[in-house]
């Protein structure tokens, strides 16, 4: 599923206009992307929780060279599903249909 076919679900379930859907789900993920790297954790109940990990430095190769690279620190993001989401994908259950309150 790319953005573009996720725009048109919240547009077609909520029964409002593509670009105001797609304004919503920018400001989604919007959201995500500061918390993130003002170093929050977002959990979503049922869906799982995004969080960013540290890297440390470390010495790398380049593969077509093999000269030694310096890899600086950082911070990556991360998603960890929630059991619920684990257990829809692997077939345990059916998903509840979501209502346009969300609920």
């Amino acid at each position: 599923m790319t953005k573009a076919d996720l725009v048109q679900e919240v547009a077609q379930a909520v029964e409002m206009s593509r670009k105001d859907s797609e304004t919503i789900v920018e400001t989604v993920f919007e959201s995500i992307i500061k918390a993130l790297r003002s170093g929050n954790k977002i959990e979503v109940r049922g869906f799982g929780s995004f969080r960013t990990r540290e890297r440390k430095a470390r010495v790398g190769r380049n593969p077509k060279t093999g000269t030694r690279v310096e890899v600086p620190a950082k911070r990556i993001p991360y998603f960890k599903p929630s059991k619920e989401l684990k257990d829809l994908v692997n077939g345990g259950g059916k998903p509840d249909t979501v209502s346009a309150a969300g609920q």
